[in-house]
């Protein structure tokens, strides 16, 4: 996964693969979900992403498995 932010515009974009998009779907007046031809997610948009993303703090946790 990708997380590019764009200053100039205060938008995150969020690229979970390289698929080839085939359709972006409105969730919000600033979320997109990009989706390849399967309905799989390749991205996300987030407009005004400081404020809707917390952008000051990103972290990445891997969280271990659980033994039965």
């Amino acid at each position: 996964m990708k997380v590019k932010y764009f200053a100039d515009t205060d938008t995150a974009y969020l690229e979970f693969s390289r698929n080839k998009i085939s359709e972006t779907k409105d969730i919000n007046d600033d979320i997109l979900l990009d989706l390849d031809s399967f309905g799989n997610l390749v991205g996300m948009t987030i407009e005004h992403a400081k404020i809707k993303a917390n952008l000051d703090e990103v972290s990445y946790q891997q969280m271990a498995k659980k033994v039965a």
